[in-house]
């Protein structure tokens, strides 16, 4: 049995759990629940910048389809059993909306259909009828967020970033020097000062 291999802090999981306090303080603030917000940062995060942007990409994306499929379905689903109670009329429905999620994904956003199979499916089994369209709208909105949250940081802490410090602080230091080149800075003639003495 080989032995128990522990893993060092990586950049990347850094930058997760940073971006993961970040977002959960700033709805602190708010008074809202931080949870879909933060696991939006945490399918969002990427190595980098571009891969934050297709993981990202994939959650938001998704999310909105899968949510308006939902939306729709749900509503159609009202039409037949207006209280909204559990019936084997989803069975049909959530079929049918797995085919037009995963062929709107395939349209606009390719990545899109785990995380759109999520929402479908929590919106048609575990939603109730009262808040369907606001847990939609909601989850649309905190996922973005999350989202924007691992994009800010995966932007600012980009991979490689530390061994770049010291090159981009040399870097911003000939910068500043060059633009206060330029600046000439007038100081006034100096009083005399008086002594008492003629």
């Amino acid at each position: 049995m080989e032995p128990l291999r522990i893993h060092h802090v990586g950049m990347r999981t850094f930058k997760t759990a940073l971006a993961v306090a970040l977002c959960a303080l700033a709805y602190y603030f708010v008074g809202r629940s931080p949870a879909f917000a933060c696991i939006g940062v945490i399918f969002g995060m990427g190595y980098n910048l571009e891969d934050a942007r297709k993981n990202g990409g994939n959650r938001l994306f998704g999310t909105i389809i899968g949510g308006v499929v939902g939306i729709l379905l749900f509503r159609l689903y009202l039409v037949f059993v207006p209280d909204g109670h559990h019936t084997l009329l989803l069975v049909p429905l959530v079929f049918i909306g797995t085919i037009i999620l995963i062929m709107a994904c395939q349209t606009f956003w390719t990545g899109g259909v785990q995380p759109g199979g999520v929402v479908l499916c929590i919106l048609l089994f575990n939603t109730p009828a009262a808040t369907y369209i606001d847990y939609a709208m909601n989850r649309i909105f905190d996922t973005a967020v999350g989202v924007l949250f691992a994009l800010v940081i995966s932007y600012f802490f980009p991979r490689g970033w530390m061994k770049e410090m010291p090159e981009r602080y040399r870097s911003m230091k000939r910068h500043a020097r060059e633009a206060f080149s330029h600046v000439h800075i007038h100081h006034p003639p100096r009083k005399k000062r008086f002594t008492g003495h003629r």
